[in-house]
């Protein structure tokens, strides 16, 4: 007498279309793992755009220390600011010479967040995203210096003492602010 075998059908299809769907959950994942990973990758390069800048003010003002005061165009309040939708104020203390050196840094300056090194289809794309920088005098011979920028990701706000740039990007969360202070050397 001969044993009948259970019937299988179908067991093998089924087994691959679980594996199939295994499969596309983990490249799911991979592909929104990527996207997170681009995203903080433009959000660390507009990071180290706005260090340079900021390092390059702070030199700027150095070397043209003797109008520093000129530099300070940001009150309190944020603004106003050079970059994105600026109105640049000029010098008027010193000589002729160092008035000139910093309105044509400022003015530099201002550029240098508007990105109009790099364009591409007419557009300035050589920094941040609504780049905007402040210069805070603090009293004697120390500056706050700011580069504040739009993010791509939401994160926690800047804390209200650096407000350059404050309610300018929609949203808090995605303003992104580096900031130094620093102190103009006497000669004398």
């Amino acid at each position: 007498m001969q044993l009948k075998q259970p019937s299988q059908r179908g067991v093998t299809l089924i087994e691959i279309l679980v594996t199939i769907i295994v499969l596309v959950i983990g490249l799911l994942g991979m592909v929104a793992l990527q996207a997170r990973a681009a995203i903080a990758e433009f959000d660390s390069y507009q990071r180290k755009q706005a260090l340079i800048l900021l390092q390059d003010m702070a030199d700027r003002m150095q070397a043209n220390r003797s109008v520093a005061a000129c530099y300070a165009l940001t009150g309190t309040g944020g603004s106003p600011y050079a970059g994105t939708g600026a109105t640049l104020p000029t010098c008027s203390a010193g000589s002729l010479q160092a008035q000139a050196v910093a309105n044509a840094d400022l003015g530099a300056w201002s550029n240098a967040l508007l990105g109009v090194a790099e364009k591409k289809s007419g557009n300035n794309v050589g920094a941040m995203t609504g780049a905007r920088g402040c210069i805070v005098s603090n009293g004697g011979d120390v500056y706050t210096l700011s580069v504040a920028w739009e993010g791509k990701a939401e994160t926690t706000p800047p804390p209200a003492a650096l407000n350059c740039g404050a309610n300018q990007y929609g949203n808090e969360k995605l303003r992104r602010v580096v900031s130094m202070r620093i102190r103009i050397a006497s000669l004398t």
